[in-house]
């Protein structure tokens, strides 16, 4: 039986999010993060469902008045963050006959960084309650959605950074964790990319701050050309990786200026953390001079697709972006 985890483009049932309370991280900062999971929300029930995970249902509900019933799947749940895209089951599909499978695979808190004990259980309540129309399954490892990207052709693109760290899988070498990787999501080839972080990353350098399938030949990714910043030489010989690979089609994103939390530490701003939903792309901004740009590149990459600037000025303060907090799910699943 050989299963094929999809690309983020092909048609989707719905996207999860996981909304912030008060015994979140984000309780210093809700009135400035609600509103940009209301806007995401609402953004992506304009194209599809949105389902959203939360504390409290009746109180969420309010929140989204704007949104039709009809769009909108809530569903009572705790939670110890709002990482959907780490948290959440990824879906593959049966090759021989198209029955899809949610994977459960193990989140526990990017390498034991942050307690995950109630995140862990969100996708298996999910199944419990009737959610998903489709048969869950353990995946077996530590794995966080954020860490691995497929074109949905046989390619995967990861990071050894993340993938190898000590305190996710390691019982298993690159070698053999290669090995599960193209048996569970029925790839033929792995690019490993060894170089490339974000200053204020909490993941071990996510895939999906970095470098990005756009379609099943196209790969944009962050690139730094200020030799006096600090990323420039790991992201440098990150390119340098990318362009080993003949077969890819590659294109640059800008480099934002450096945001900084009132502290002082830097936050991990990125274009590569965009979403693809139906018949839109969405794409984070920072209020920074570079945002327009970004924003042009996409139209170019999808120009089939309405391209939607969301400010994520609020989500970098707790070291994620707008990919980072949603999880979709394909036709069928949900």
């Amino acid at each position: 039986m050989k299963y094929r985890l999809p690309a983020e483009w092909e048609p989707q049932s719905a996207v999860q999010l996981t909304f912030p309370h008060a015994d979140t991280d984000w309780a210093a900062v809700m009135d400035q993060v609600l509103p940009c999971f209301i806007e995401i929300a609402e953004t992506i029930a304009r194209f599809e469902k949105v389902l959203v995970v939360c504390k409290d249902v009746a109180a969420t509900r309010k929140l989204l008045s704007n949104i039709p019933d009809d769009r909108l799947i809530l569903v009572d749940c705790d939670s110890n963050d709002t990482w959907a895209r780490d948290h959440g089951g990824i879906t593959v599909e049966n090759e021989s006959n198209g029955t899809q499978v949610v994977l459960d695979f193990v989140f526990n808190g990017w390498g034991l960084k942050f307690p995950a004990n109630k995140d862990n259980l969100i996708t298996s309540t999910l199944h419990k309650k009737g959610v998903f129309n489709a048969m869950l399954l353990p995946g077996g490892l530590a794995l966080e959605g954020g860490a691995i990207e497929s074109n949905g052709a046989g390619v995967l693109m990861s990071t050894t950074e993340c993938m190898l760290s000590p305190n996710r899988n390691p019982h298993l070498s690159q070698g053999a964790l290669e090995s599960l990787l193209k048996v569970l999501f029925g790839v033929e080839r792995i690019i490993w990319l060894h170089h490339g972080y974000l200053a204020g990353d909490d993941t071990d350098s996510h895939i999906d701050t970095l470098a990005r399938f756009c379609n099943t030949n196209t790969i944009a990714y962050v690139r730094c050309t200020d030799p006096n910043d600090e990323h420039f030489d790991a992201l440098q010989k990150m390119e340098a990786e990318l362009k080993k690979e003949a077969d890819m089609q590659l294109v640059p994103l800008p480099w934002p200026d450096a945001c900084y939390d009132e502290d002082g530490h830097r936050l991990p701003a990125t274009y590569a953390n965009f979403l693809i939903i139906n018949g839109a792309v969405l794409v984070p901004t920072y209020n920074v001079p570079q945002d327009d740009a970004a924003l042009t590149i996409f139209k170019d990459i999808f120009p089939a697709h309405e391209i939607i600037g969301i400010n994520c000025s609020p989500l970098i303060l707790q070291h994620g972006s707008l990919h980072c907090v949603t999880m979709q799910y394909p036709v069928g699943v949900v």
